[in-house]
């Protein structure tokens, strides 16, 4: 089909693996010493950890040598010699801790568990060199118990067996000080705990409308105070200070805007410096005075948001990222001392001259009143005036995101701006049950699986369509995770709103989505998934469930779905993909359907990432009418098993040839 507009078709079409390939370079960071900088960036295609001194940047060198998933994640040590890195099987979320020694680049695995075992890092302190504590569930895969590590030896000891905590706090001292037991129904209960984890009295209650707001973020310096994020007795939750002795509580920030979303602190006071609030976008204010003008010159600098990515102990060299909406994050060391501003490296250099597109934040009205913080980013070369309204409505994606308890923000977003060069308008809604909009935002979504949440979803689509910015007649819908849901839920309950639906790891059946979820998430299962969506166990909620789900009604599609999922997902099941996508085979439906068999919750290795994209595509080409580019090679290396619907999307069968042998193309 031809182009949906001609102004966008004069634009230069931006590679895919340009925008969602491996970047250059990401996660600048300084060591806590300021002598090194650290990032993550491909070697051999994979993503590994490269190390440089900090005032030599050039003379950087690789010190990981993974040759399959790539890290995705690293963090330095309070003595600046090692860097930590996680990685898992396949996607299959039970991590193993390793330690990289930056002299010698000689990686230890910290944690030679069983399989089916994950670790995770709780704490370190740069007064107790070579220790931390970490959990760990190898004795009981539904409870992380402590074990004392030292990240130089690799020796381990048990430190504590776990009585039924959902997550510990660990104070300065690395001792366990407060265990955190969830409450059958929603909420929490804070108990003091000793050296051992034994439980004590109780420190705090978190009622379960306040679960999602409510929590601990750090302990004072002398461990005689504990900072928390809190919405008891409000709705949006406040930055505070609580005595642990006392209780006494004392407010240091908070807004009628949004929840407080971040706190920096001092790396060596502990002492809280500035806060974040993060409403239409995030916006930073100094508590201390000693930082007052580093926000005020960074803010007079950047394009976009300050972000900080990390410090040296002594406060004085950050390393920051100016998140603006049109470009890819570059990062830049900045001195405190001298207030200048080095550059250390874009994240995607190959963007630079890219026709990259404006984001227009905005605050949408649900048909109850509620307030839906919105995103959408426009085509190039359609919205001549600059008003933030295309000069004619566009096809639209309707991308949503997941969680749900999670939001989508302001910034550089890959999606965004990958779909606007191809010819549409993108945009994502904080629909309710999204979180940082405060407790009323999250708890109105209670019972609203395929109800209210999803008359949230598609009162933004009207708004978009009554703005003049959507083709009511072009409008896609997709997402991952819960957005994969709300694809499925969209070709379902609203078949004739929709063109087509892109579901990425989404589940179709709410009965099997919670009763397949890994030991380890029946504290959050209790005591998040059984109060919003209900526990199918009780014969009342398990109607109620069925009726929510998807594959209960998918008799009522009418438009193609693109589905993709990983093989080794522990979260969404490759048997909510199956299930799905069988009954859509057996009535006739068109559905493509393709599985990553090295993946889990999400697409992380480059060639898979490429090989769905690019299969993504095409799909919504035919299916909207916008750009293009070729599958061509995508499929070259990924592990990706096409098991309905090659003929659905152009370019697939011939792409499919690269497959290798055994890879299913059916």
């Amino acid at each position: 089909m031809a182009p949906a507009f001609a102004s966008s078709s004069q634009y230069d079409l931006i590679p895919r693996e340009a925008l969602l390939g491996n970047p250059t370079q990401s996660q600048g960071r300084i060591s806590p010493d300021g002598k090194w900088l650290s990032w993550l960036a491909p070697k051999d295609g994979v993503m590994n950890v490269w190390v440089a001194p900090a005032d030599a940047p050039d003379e950087a060198r690789v010190i990981t040598q993974d040759k399959k998933r790539g890290i995705n994640a690293h963090f330095w040590t309070p003595d600046s010699a090692y860097i930590l890195t996680q990685q898992d099987k396949g996607g299959d979320e039970n991590f193993h801790l390793y330690a990289t020694n930056i002299e010698t680049a000689e990686t230890r695995d910290l944690t030679p568990i069983k399989d089916g075992a994950r670790a995770q890092m709780l704490k370190m302190n740069k007064d107790y060199p070579g220790r931390a504590i970490i959990g760990i569930n190898e004795r009981d895969p539904q409870f992380f118990d402590l074990y004392d590590l030292n990240y130089r030896t690799g020796e381990m000891s048990l430190l504590a067996e776990n009585p039924g905590y959902g997550g510990w706090d660990i104070d300065n001292s690395l001792t366990p000080r407060f265990g955190v037991e969830t409450i059958p129904g929603g909420g929490a209960n804070i108990y003091h705990v000793n050296e051992k984890g034994e439980k004590g009295d109780l420190f705090q209650t978190i009622e379960n409308d306040d679960f999602f707001n409510t929590n601990l973020i750090g302990f004072s310096k002398d461990n005689k105070s504990i900072y928390m994020l809190d919405s008891r007795g409000r709705d949006k939750a406040a930055f505070t200070k609580v005595e642990i002795e006392s209780g006494k509580s004392t407010e240091l920030a908070s807004s009628d805007l949004a929840d407080i979303s971040n706190v920096a602190t001092d790396p060596e006071t502990l002492e809280p410096l500035a806060y974040a609030v993060n409403h239409l976008k995030s916006e930073w204010t100094a508590l201390d005075p000693s930082i007052e003008g580093d926000l005020e010159f960074l803010k007079s600098q950047f394009k976009g948001q300050i972000s900080i990515t990390s410090a040296t102990r002594d406060n004085r060299k950050w390393v920051v990222v100016d998140d603006a909406a049109e470009a890819p994050g570059t990062y830049q060391l900045y001195d405190r001392d001298s207030k200048t501003l080095t550059e250390l490296f874009s994240s995607r250099p190959a963007l630079a001259d890219a026709p990259l597109q404006p984001m227009h934040p905005v605050a949408i009205k649900a048909r109850d009143g509620l307030e839906l913080v919105s995103y959408y980013t426009l085509p190039p070369g359609t919205d001549e005036d600059g008003d933030g309204i295309p000069d004619q409505p566009v096809p639209t994606i309707l991308w949503v995101h997941g969680g749900p308890w999670a939001r989508d923000g302001y910034g550089y977003n890959a999606t965004h701006q990958w779909m606007a060069n191809r010819g549409y308008a993108v945009l994502s809604v904080n629909y309710r049950g999204s979180t940082g909009f405060g407790k009323n935002h999250v708890n109105s979504a209670i019972g609203e699986w395929s109800g209210k949440m999803h008359d949230d979803l598609i009162d933004a689509v009207d708004w978009a369509i009554e703005k003049g910015i959507a083709d009511p007649d072009k409008v896609a819908i997709g997402g991952g995770s819960y957005g994969g849901y709300a694809t499925l839920v969209g070709v379902t309950f609203t078949p004739d709103k929709f063109a087509c639906g892109v579901d990425i790891v989404g589940p179709s059946n709410l009965v099997t989505l919670m009763e397949s979820f890994p030991p380890y998430w029946r504290p959050v299962l209790e005591g998040t998934f059984y109060r919003h969506i209900g526990d199918p166990a009780k014969p009342e909620d398990r109607e109620r469930i069925v009726a929510q789900s998807p594959l209960t009604h998918v008799d009522e599609i009418k438009v193609p779905l693109l589905i993709g999922q990983g093989a080794n997902d522990p979260r969404v099941t490759k048997i909510e993909a199956d299930q799905i996508a069988d009954a859509m085979q057996e009535k006739g439906l068109p559905v493509t359907y393709l599985n990553y068999t090295d993946e889990g919750h999400g697409f992380q290795r480059p060639e898979n990432r490429l090989s769905f994209f690019a299969t993504m595509e095409g799909f919504l080409a035919e299916c909207l009418g916008g750009r293009a580019e070729p599958i061509g090679d995508a499929f070259k290396g990924s592990s990706a098993e096409i098991l309905a619907g090659i003929e659905g999307v152009k370019g697939l069968e011939a792409a499919a040839k690269a497959l290798a042998p055994g890879q299913k193309a059916d």
